[in-house]
């Protein structure tokens, strides 16, 4: 698959896989950034990506970044829309420090990954009173013995 994308900063690097076995590709900081401690703050990632008609691109931290930095995205994961390529719209991640020390990223830090994710749409909902008579059993249930 071939993807267009826009660098910010030509200086950067453009996203890349680590390992012929990876699935994901790694994105960098295009600025250094203080991160204050519970501030959610967005950290730019210097691309633009016009994503496939039919897929989105799956935006969450690199595996180490809440051990190395004690960062974690925000809100888990992001989403990065088809439809978000215009001038303007550059990838960001939004991070949270949850240590109680300011932390530093740095221009050029690989922070994030992304993955190129297929979309399987749902064109209707079909609402019902009832979809089964018997419960799975709820929040936790498989962890339950029998």
């Amino acid at each position: 698959m071939k993807i267009q994308i826009k660098r910010i900063d030509k200086i950067l690097p453009l996203p890349q896989y680590q390992t012929k076995g990876s699935v994901a590709f790694d994105l960098v900081a295009r600025e250094s950034k203080i991160i204050l401690p519970f501030q959610p703050t967005i950290i730019p990632l210097n691309v633009i990506i016009k994503i496939p008609k039919g897929y989105f691109l799956l935006l969450a931290c690199r595996s180490s970044l809440p051990i190395k930095k004690t960062l974690m995205v925000s809100n888990g994961i992001g989403i990065i829309d088809q439809d978000y390529h215009g001038d303007k719209d550059e990838i960001g991640l939004q991070v949270v420090n949850f240590s109680k020390e300011p932390v530093t990223v740095e221009k050029g830090e690989r922070i994030a990954q992304a993955i190129c994710v297929k979309i399987a749409k749902i064109t209707s909902f079909i609402e019902k009173r009832a979809l089964s008579k018997a419960s799975r059993g709820g929040w936790g249930s498989t962890d339950k013995s029998s």
